[in-house]
């Protein structure tokens, strides 16, 4: 990560997120997997609208100390 940019990480151990679904969470209204818990699809695409308006970026990966994903945001310092 570089100096001159805030970022955030948080890492999960589920089941994660198949490479066809990862492209897919920052829209609105998708929701990929636990059709159980509650939620309008709307977080991951908030998540998205506020770095894109600081010139973000924001990503999901596999995580490789566990099963789940690895979910960061990254925005520039002003």
């Amino acid at each position: 990560m570089q100096r001159h940019c805030f970022s955030n990480v948080i890492a999960t151990e589920d089941e994660g997120i198949s490479d066809e679904y990862k492209p897919l969470v920052f829209e609105r209204f998708k929701r990929i997997g636990n059709s159980d818990i509650e939620g309008s699809g709307l977080g991951l695409a908030i998540v998205k609208k506020i770095a894109d308006l600081h010139n973000g970026e924001v990503g999901v990966e596999d995580n490789p100390e566990a099963n789940g994903s690895v979910f960061w945001v990254t925005v520039k310092k002003a």
